[in-house]
């Protein structure tokens, strides 16, 4: 039996190294060891004409729910359904029930991980204890423990002095702090985007001064100290200012933003479905292009999903009610080739890069690269398939996705990890 692979005829899209040419691409023992080879007869071979063979796509922001909230993610499942959109890698958030606080609970998520046997996963530990803002987690045990970061995502550390000293401790690890910029008192339970929409709709608002009160303070607060911020799901045009003036100050601050903040509004909100719920929620087509200018020039450096599944159930209660949270690991690709991509606004080697190469050096894990000696994680993406985002198509344990029903163009056909196919598409 072939102990090897080549792939053949792919278009090989490496940002890390600045590839972009059809060529052929050997793995032996999981790892990427030649360019250029023709086959021999002793390697198995995957024929990739008409496909992009890019590095594995990198997702920071994926809410696993397991342990607590099995009835809307496992591990397993998320797993699965990162594979189904052509992620290798995921980094898991810890608002979890109990929140990932203990190497203990950061052990149990990579056991189950390895049952899974379907992608890799990183683990983000809790700032606070009990993700409670009150008192930090024990940051030096975690760090030894193997996690790449700090969030207490779901909820914003409103603690200034708290947050002052995370930052403090996470430098003698350089880990970033992943924040959830939210000033809760501003946000005052509104359920959409604060504005004439939200009005007209009769339903509370969360104003773009909610994220930017806070996306502020934790720059500073970054200066100062000179710890690594990382900004989740920025979704507003202020946001987006702050961290470029930032970056230019030299604060060391990366950003990420949500599919589905570079591309749906607040309009879709008056639909009054629960799909269009989310936290941060839809924006005006102003902050939406305000985020799309940001991720081409550099402000906001990578795409994460922000996956939130949650179970049926929940999401058909009264607008009011339902949580706030979409799916996203299996539409992003599709809907960022679709509405950047074939629209003329990036190039596939962006894409790939802010999918991949970016988030990758964020948390400083040795993935987002097709170089020799690295591990084969590798994605073929069919950027001209055409494909209708429907139920069946999930893996998730969940389907509230924003995308349900949208043709979409573009997606994963295959996906290896450390060398093994895990995922292939007829």
């Amino acid at each position: 039996m072939p102990t090897s692979l080549l792939i053949t005829n792919g278009r090989v899209v490496d940002p890390s190294r600045k590839v972009d040419q059809v060529t052929n691409l050997l793995i032996e023992n999981g790892r990427i060891t030649g360019y250029g080879l023709q086959p021999t007869g002793r390697e198995r071979v995957l024929d990739a004409t008409g496909k992009i063979v890019a590095p594995g796509l990198v997702d920071l922001h994926t809410h696993l729910r397991e342990p607590g909230g099995e009835e809307d993610e496992t591990i397993a499942s998320g797993t699965a359904a990162a594979l189904n959109g052509g992620y290798t890698s995921i980094a898991c958030i810890p608002n979890t029930n109990p929140p990932t606080d203990t190497p203990a609970d950061v052990e149990f998520i990579l056991d189950q991980a390895t049952r899974a046997d379907h992608c890799n996963v990183y683990v983000i530990a809790c700032i606070s204890k009990g993700r409670e803002g009150v008192e930090l987690s024990e940051m030096g045990h975690l760090a030894k423990a193997g996690v790449v970061g700090f969030s207490d995502d779901g909820s914003s550390v409103a603690n200034a002095e708290l947050m002052r000293r995370a930052f403090e401790y996470t430098k003698m690890f350089d880990l970033p702090i992943l924040d959830h910029c939210e000033d809760r008192n501003l946000a005052n339970q509104g359920v959409m985007n604060e504005g004439l929409v939200s009005v007209k709709l009769g339903m509370r608002g969360i104003p773009a001064a909610a994220e930017d009160v806070m996306t502020a303070r934790d720059l500073m607060l970054a200066e100062y100290t000179g710890g690594r911020l990382h900004v989740m799901h920025v979704s507003t045009a202020g946001s987006v200012a702050l961290i470029r003036q930032a970056k230019q100050k030299g604060v060391r601050v990366t950003a990420e933003v949500t599919p589905h903040n570079l591309t749906l509004n607040e309009e879709l909100f008056a639909t009054f479905d629960s799909n269009y719920k989310m936290n941060p929620p839809l924006r005006t087509q102003a902050d939406v292009d305000a985020c799309v200018a940001g991720l081409l020039d550099g402000t906001l450096d990578c795409v994460s999903t922000d996956h939130a599944p949650h179970a049926i159930e929940k999401k058909q209660r009264e607008i009011d009610h339902a949580p706030f949270g979409v799916t996203g690991l299996e539409t992003s690709l599709g809907v960022l080739s679709t509405y950047l991509v074939h629209t003329g606004k990036m190039t596939w080697p962006q894409l790939i890069e802010k999918m991949s190469t970016a988030p990758a050096k964020i948390i400083n894990i040795p993935k987002g690269t097709l170089a020799v000696g690295a591990d084969a994680d590798i994605v073929l993406i069919d950027p001209e398939r055409k494909w209708t985002v429907t139920e069946q198509e999930f893996q998730s344990k969940s389907v509230n996705n924003a995308f349900l029903g949208r043709e979409l163009v573009g997606r994963a056909v295959c996906v290896l990890v450390n060398g093994r196919v895990r995922m292939n598409r007829k």
